[in-house]
């Protein structure tokens, strides 16, 4: 079988090239509505999405499967102000395989990506990011640099926002607020160091998020952007006295404003820094709590890795077994930092370090989810997927995000999740034949609406035989 019924007959999972968008001609500049698909008013985005829907587009062809399956939105910073409906735009635009959100401590995205995903139909994902305390690692810094047992940690496969007033309504709510707390304070901080109100939370942070969630990179443009309106030509030497530099390396540095403001960030905000405020453990939740959050919410909990150069990432395969043992089931790379860099030691040494966190997931069946970010400009859109580095460990990444994939299309359609209950019944220890069969489900071709429609009408056990059915000849 090859397809789902549909209407008393059986309809295929069409490859996406076949999508009823794909029809490869274009004379029109679609910058307008690709500039509306950013638009903070929800309606507007619609409204775009809608009409690029009903437009005959050309789009690139891939030649083999490429994922970007953690792209954070402007729901947090995404570098390129990219909206969920955008992201979802440009999968489909550029052929993506499969693309998943991630944003910092909201799921605000989660919704409108997935909804934008079945209008268009690609292969989508839905994640979470935040920060906790790895108690067994307290006294080592792991993937956040120079804070010792604090740990990038993520829920990854949300398909819905929890009940709202839930008690997984309101701990998540809880990220955000102490998230918020935390920026005003390092406002604060950088006004009282600059000697005057520089930035205004209210007025220049709150303005350039739609939802009301800013981070540090907002704040970093804010205050670029305010100092180079209000000092003018006298810009540069106040900087240059701020940070301790020659007016020549700073009007330098100027000449990037991606590089300067990463300087701003590093001389202000980090380490050392003026405005860096020294994480409290007791002021993240606990590792194991998140796990049990991302759980509840029918979530995949998922390690990040930042480079295996710190010493609580040295062993992998021992820190993957601790994480495992807790419940955490996947992990997550960035796999540019690992190999893209120009000095050679370096380079080879994080190209070690990443083939070797790889293979010890591999070890441990735990799914690799893999991206870009984009919540810096300059980053890129896509990895380079058939660059050597990359082309070694490719088919383990591409079968993570199958699996995240799989998991979001079982947990929407069929109530079946990857670490919940059905699964554990059906797979057991049995962790191979699992991701087999997660990622089976994941590579089906994109649902067109009409599928997912039928599937949304249909009952969840209906459903599961007969996505279980679609996959026979694949397993």
């Amino acid at each position: 079988m090859n397809g789902l019924r549909v209407g008393g007959k059986v309809t295929a999972l069409p490859e996406s090239s076949k999508q009823r968008l794909g029809k490869l001609i274009m004379t029109e500049d679609l910058t307008p509505l690709l500039d509306q698909l950013n638009d903070f008013d929800p309606e507007v985005r619609a409204e775009a999405l809608a009409e690029l829907q009903s437009m005959d587009i050309s789009r690139k062809s891939l030649k083999q499967p490429h994922v970007n399956m953690h792209c954070h939105t402007f729901h947090s910073y995404n570098g390129y102000g990219s909206s969920p409906s955008r992201l979802a735009w440009e999968a489909w635009a550029k052929s993506w395989y499969g693309i998943a959100t991630c944003d910092f401590d909201v799921l605000d995205s989660v919704p409108e990506f997935l909804e934008a995903a079945d209008k268009i139909s690609i292969r989508a994902a839905a994640h979470m990011e935040t920060r906790v305390f790895f108690k067994e690692y307290a006294d080592q810094v792991i993937n956040s640099p120079g804070e010792p047992g604090i740990f990038y940690f993520m829920g990854s496969g949300f398909t819905e926002l929890p009940a709202e007033d839930s008690e997984d309504a309101q701990k998540i709510a809880a990220l955000k607020t102490t998230a918020q707390a935390r920026n005003q304070t390092v406002i604060g901080l950088l006004n009282g160091f600059l000697g005057e109100t520089v930035i205004d939370y209210a007025e220049h942070i709150l303005p350039m998020t739609p939802t009301g969630n800013p981070t540090e990179r907002h704040i970093v443009q804010a205050l670029d952007e305010q100092i180079a309106a209000t000092k003018g030509s006298g810009a540069t030497a106040f900087w240059a006295d701020k940070l301790g530099l020659d007016s020549n390396a700073v009007a330098s540095a100027q000449t990037d404003t991606n590089g300067f403001r990463d300087l701003l960030r590093s001389k202000l905000m980090k380490s050392g820094g003026p405005a860096y405020i020294q994480p409290d453990p007791a002021s993240f939740p606990a590792l194991e709590d998140m796990i049990s959050l991302f759980k509840s919410c029918e979530a995949i909990p998922t390690a990040a890795w930042l480079d295996g150069t710190s010493e609580g990432e040295s062993n992998p395969t021992e820190q993957l077994e601790c994480l495992k043992a807790k419940g955490v089931a996947a992990v997550n790379i960035i796999p540019d930092r690992n190999w893209n860099i120009d000095d050679p030691d370096e380079r080879n040494r994080k190209i070690e370090n990443f083939h070797a966190y790889v293979q010890a997931a591999d070890k441990l069946h735990m799914p690799i989810n893999v991206g870009t970010e984009l919540n810096k400009p300059g980053q890129r859109w896509m990895d380079e997927f058939t660059a050597e580095p990359m082309a070694r460990v490719a088919p383990s990444l591409i079968r993570g995000a199958e699996i995240m994939i799989g998991h979001t299309r079982l947990s929407r359609f069929a109530g079946v999740t990857y670490c919940g209950a059905k699964a554990e019944a059906e797979f057991g220890t049995n962790i191979d034949l699992k991701n087999r069969v997660f990622a089976a489900i994941g590579a089906l071709p994109p649902f067109q609406p009409a599928v997912v429609g039928y599937l949304k009408r249909m009952e969840p056990e209906h459903n599961y035989a007969y996505m279980r059915e679609s996959i026979k000849d694949r397993l």
